[in-house]
C-alpha cells in the first residue's frame, strides 16, 4: 500500500474513533528535518577573535555547510567559500607562549601561522606524515613522525630525532631463527658461494652502521603496536603505549539490500567478554636514550577481588593483579614530574599516579574504588575523556566522583595536599583555564539538574561567577582573546540558536541566528512540565510531563523511555530526541498524557543514580517506569487499563522488560532497536554494568529480556533495522524464535532493510511511528 493510502486509512481510522485530525501528522514530523529550519552547530572562532564559524544549512542541502559571522557585520550570515575553507587554520594546533604563532599540520606537512599577519607558511615537508606538533619553547617545535619524536629549531632549521622506536623484532639471526631455520640457512650458504659472499657483505655493512650509530639505541616493538605518544615540555621525556592485537571474533551483519545485488557482510563489533587489547606504558628518556616499562602491579588493591565474586562460592578466584589501561601522560611545565590516570580494565578502580621520571615507578596520588564502575563527567573512561593536567609545576588538577558528584580538585605534589575547588549536589563539565591561568571556566548543573550554565572561578577556587542567564542549555565557546562568549542555546520547545555575549556577568546576550522555518513556527510546541514523582524506594526521578486539554483527555498515557550510553532527557533544553518530542506533541493533541522519565542509570544526577542499575538492568530502571505508571493513575486520572510504553535501544530493552515482567501494567509496548540479550552487546558499555557473562552469569540472566519472554500477555511491536551494527538484528531474530517456541500470539515485527541503529530515511521513520501510533490507538486510545 502506498504512503498516501496508508495515511488516508489512518485518518479515516482516527475519525471513526471520534478524533478530529491533529494539526500534526506522523508524515509531517518524521520527514527530513530540514523542514524545521536550520540550526547552528560546531561553533568555532578564528585566531583573531573577530569571526565566528559554524555549520549551517539555510539552503536545505543534503548536508550542512560552513558559514561565518564577522563581529563588524553581526547581522550578516555569510557562506564560507571553498577557497577560504581550504585556507582555514585547524583548531587543534598549538600556540606559542605569546599566542602570536600557531603550529599545526596540513596534509602531513608542518605549518606555522602568524596570528598578526594572518599568514601561514610551510616549515617541513619530509615526504612522511607529521603529527602532534607542539611548541616546547618559542623557538623549538616537537612533532611525531613514524612513531618517533623529533624537534625542529625555528632559528637554525635543524631537525633532531630524539627517539628511535622501530617496528618488528630486533634483527638478530641468533635470536630469531629456530634450530630448523638455522640449519637450512647454514646448508644453503655452504652450497651457494655467491649467496654466501652477499650475506658476508651485508653483515659487514650492518656492523659498520652499528659502530657508527652507537648512541641510537633502538627500541623494537616486536608484535605490538605503538600509540598515544606524549612529549614533555622540554622534550626531555617521551611516553608511549603499546598494544597487542587480540584477534577477537567480530560479528558479521548481513546487508540484504546492498547496491551490488548480492548479500554483503558488514564488519561489526565483537561481543562483551572479548577484551579489545592489552596495553603497556613506556617512559623514554631522550637524554640517555633509555626506555623503562611502567609496572602497575604494585598499585594499591590492584589484586582486589570484586564483591560479586561472593555470589559464586564454588568457583576458584585468584587474587592477582588486574590488567589496566592508561590515559595520556601529562608532564609538568618544568619537566620534573608526570602524572597519568590508570584504570583497572574491570573499571572498578582508578589511580591518579605520578610517574617517577628516574625510576619509572608509579606513586599513587588518588585512588578511587567503586564496586559498580568508575565513571561520571570529566573522568577518564568509556563514556568520556578525562580532566587531568597541571596548574603549575607543583599542582595538578583533576575531576573525581569521590563525594558522589563529579567535581574539580587540585593536588600539590610536594605537600601532598588535595583541595576541592567545587562541591555540592551538582556536576562540573569541561573545565578550562583562562589564557593567564588565573581563572577557570567551566559548565555546571548547579542551578538545576536540567539546566547548564557557564561559570568563571579563581584558579585556586573561591567565588564563582555565573556568566550565562538564559534558562535551558548554554553551550559556550570562548573567543581566543576571551572577550566574548558565543552561546549555542536552546530551551524545552525551541531548537538551538547562536548568541553572542561580552565576557561579563551583566552583559546581555545578543541573538545572531533565527533558523526556524515558518512551517515549524506555525505550531505551538509545548513546554513540557518538568516534574518529580516518588518512586517505591523513596527516590524522586525527574520527568517531562505532557498534558492534553481537558476536553480531549482520554485518560490514557504513554511512557517514553530514552536510550542509554549515559544520557539525560528530562531537562530544559531541546532534546536530541526531537522527533519523539514532536510525536509526544501529536499524542497530546490526540488526548494522551505522555511521561518521559530520567530513570535510574540516567546522566546528570551523580554516582548513585548512575550505578543504581549495576548487576541488574531491568531492576530500578524498570521499577521507575512502573512507579511512574502508578503515579499517572493516582495523580493524573489515568485509567490503569490504558497505559502504553515505548522506546529505542535501551528504551526498547526496558519496553521488553516491562511487557514481560510487568505484563499487567502496560497494555501495549513498542520496542525499537532493542537489546534482548546483554551477553550479545559490546564490551566497553556492558562489562561496566554487568561484569562479564562467563564471570557473572547471574547478572546477565536477570537483566536480559530473552529469559522472560514467557511473561508476554499484551500487544507488542518489535521494530529493528537489519543493518544495525550497534544492536545487531540478531538480537530480535533470537527473541522472535523464543516467542514462536513459547506460542505467543500478540506480537509483531517490523524490519527495516536499509537502516542501522539510528534511522536515516524519512520513509523508515514515518513507517515506524505510524505503526507505533496505530498500536496505541488500537489498544489504549479509545475514549472511556
Amino acid at each position: 500500500m502506498k504512503t498516501k493510502q496508508l495515511f488516508l486509512s489512518l485518518t479515516f481510522f482516527l475519525s471513526f474513533l471520534g478524533f478530529a485530525q491533529s494539526e500534526l501528522t506522523v508524515e509531517k514530523i518524521m520527514q527530513d528535518p530540514n523542514w524545521m529550519g536550520t540550526f547552528p552547530s560546531n561553533i568555532q572562532w578564528n585566531e583573531q577573535s573577530d569571526v565566528i564559524y559554524f555549520q549551517y544549512n539555510p539552503e536545505k542541502n543534503i548536508s550542512d555547510s560552513l558559514y561565518k559571522i564577522s563581529l563588524n557585520k553581526k547581522n550578516h550570515i555569510e557562506k564560507v567559500s571553498l577557497n577560504e575553507k581550504r585556507h582555514l587554520i585547524p583548531q587543534n594546533g598549538d600556540f606559542n607562549s605569546k599566542k602570536r604563532e600557531k603550529v599545526y599540520t596540513k596534509n602531513g606537512h608542518l605549518m606555522l601561522y602568524d596570528v598578526r599577519k594572518y599568514a601561514s607558511k610551510m616549515l617541513l615537508n619530509l615526504g612522511k606524515s607529521i603529527t602532534s606538533p607542539q611548541f616546547i619553547s618559542d623557538e623549538r617545535i616537537s612533532f611525531m613522525m613514524d612513531s618517533n619524536l623529533y624537534v625542529y629549531n625555528l632559528k637554525t632549521a635543524q631537525i633532531n630525532q630524539l627517539s628511535f622506536i622501530q617496528k618488528g623484532k630486533k634483527p638478530s639471526d641468533k635470536d630469531n631463527l629456530s634450530e630448523r631455520e638455522k640449519w637450512l640457512k647454514d646448508e644453503n650458504l655452504k652450497l651457494l658461494a655467491e649467496v654466501n659472499k652477499a650475506e658476508e657483505k651485508k653483515e659487514k655493512q650492518k656492523e659498520y652502521r652499528d659502530n657508527f650509530d652507537t648512541k641510537q639505541k633502538k627500541f623494537y616493538l616486536g608484535k605490538t603496536r605503538a600509540y598515544n605518544f606524549n612529549v614533555s615540555n622540554k622534550a626531555s621525556f617521551l611516553t608511549f603505549q603499546t598494544y597487542k592485537p587480540t584477534g577477537s571474533d567480530y560479528t558479521g551483519v548481513p546487508n540484504y539490500a546492498d547496491a551490488s545485488g548480492y548479500t554483503k557482510n558488514l564488519n561489526a563489533r565483537s561481543k562483551v567478554g572479548d577484551q579489545e587489547r592489552e596495553t603497556t606504558l613506556y617512559l623514554y628518556n631522550t637524554a640517555n636514550d633509555s626506555v623503562k616499562k611502567i609496572d602497575p602491579t604494585n598499585l594499591p588493591e590492584i589484586d582486589r577481588l570484586p564483591a560479586y565474586t561472593e555470589d559464586y562460592p564454588d568457583r576458584e578466584w585468584k587474587n592477582e593483579p588486574r590488567a589496566v589501561t592508561y590515559s595520556q601522560v601529562y608532564f609538568s611545565p618544568n619537566d620534573k614530574h608526570a602524572v597519568v590516570d590508570v584504570r583497572s580494565q574491570d573499571n572498578k578502580d582508578r589511580w591518579i599516579c605520578e610517574i617517577d621520571l628516574n625510576s619509572g615507578e608509579l606513586k599513587t596520588i588518588s585512588h578511587q574504588h567503586d564496586e559498580a564502575w568508575i565513571g561520571g563527567p570529566g573522568i577518564n573512561g568509556y563514556y568520556n575523556g578525562g580532566t587531568l593536567g597541571w596548574v603549575d609545576s607543583q599542582t595538578i588538577y583533576y575531576q573525581s566522583e569521590q563525594t558522589g558528584y563529579s567535581h574539580l580538585y587540585t593536588y600539590h605534589v610536594s605537600s601532598k595536599k588535595e583541595k576541592a575547588l567545587t562541591s555540592g549536589e551538582f556536576e562540573v563539565f569541561n573545565p578550562q583555564f583562562s589564557n593567564d591561568k588565573k581563572h577557570w571556566y567551566f559548565t555546571s548543573s548547579e542551578v538545576h539538574p536540567g539546566e547548564r550554565h557557564f561559570y568563571k572561578m579563581p584558579v585556586s577556587g573561591g567565588n564563582i561567577t555565573k556568566l550565562t542567564s538564559m534558562e535551558g542549555n548554554n553551550e559556550v565557546t570562548l573567543s581566543p582573546d576571551e572577550k566574548y562568549l558565543t552561546i549555542r542555546f536552546s530551551s524545552k520547545n525551541q531548537p538551538w540558536e547562536l548568541y553572542l555575549k561580552r565576557n561579563k556577568k551583566s552583559a546581555k546576550a545578543e541573538q545572531l541566528t533565527e533558523g526556524k522555518s515558518e512551517e515549524f513556527q506555525a505550531y505551538n510546541w509545548r513546554k513540557p512540565e518538568l516534574i518529580q514523582f516518588e518512586a517505591s524506594d523513596g527516590e524522586k526521578p525527574y520527568a517531562r510531563l505532557y498534558k492534553p486539554e481537558a476536553d480531549k483527555d482520554m485518560h490514557a498515557a504513554v511512557i517514553f523511555v530514552h536510550g542509554a550510553g549515559y544520557l539525560q532527557n528530562a531537562h530544559k533544553w531541546w532534546s536530541t530526541y526531537f522527533r519523539e518530542y514532536m510525536f509526544h506533541n501529536l499524542l497530546t493533541d490526540l488526548g494522551y498524557t505522555v511521561l518521559d522519565i530520567d530513570y535510574r542509570g540516567s546522566a546528570g544526577y551523580g554516582r548513585d543514580w548512575r550505578t543504581a542499575i549495576y548487576r541488574h538492568m531491568g531492576g530500578k530502571d524498570l521499577s521507575d517506569q512502573i512507579d511512574a505508571a502508578d503515579f499517572l493513575v493516582q495523580e493524573h486520572g489515568i485509567n490503569p487499563d490504558k497505559l502504553g510504553i515505548y522506546g529505542g535501544s535501551y528504551g526498547g530493552f526496558i519496553t521488553l522488560m516491562a511487557m514481560f515482567n510487568s505484563p499487567d501494567t502496560f497494555q501495549a509496548g513498542a520496542a525499537l532497536r532493542s537489546v534482548t540479550d546483554w551477553a550479545h552487546y559490546n564490551h566497553g558499555y556492558t562489562s561496566n554494568i554487568l561484569n562479564e557473562p562467563h564471570l557473572d552469569p547471574i547478572a546477565y540472566r536477570r537483566s536480559s529480556p530473552i529469559y522472560f519472554a514467557e511473561g508476554l500477555k499484551n500487544r507488542l511491536l518489535i521494530a529493528h533495522g537489519i543493518v544495525d551494527t550497534n544492536v545487531h538484528f540478531q538480537d530480535v531474530v533470537r527473541l522472535s524464535q523464543r516467542l514462536i517456541e513459547l506460542g505467543k500470539d500478540d506480537w509483531e515485527m517490523a524490519v527495516y532493510p536499509v537502516e542501522g541503529h539510528g534511522f536515516t530515511q524519512p520513509s523508515s521513520w514515518t513507517d515506524e511511528y505510524k505503526r507505533i501510533l496505530k498500536l496505541f490507538q488500537e489498544t489504549i486510545g479509545k475514549k472511556d
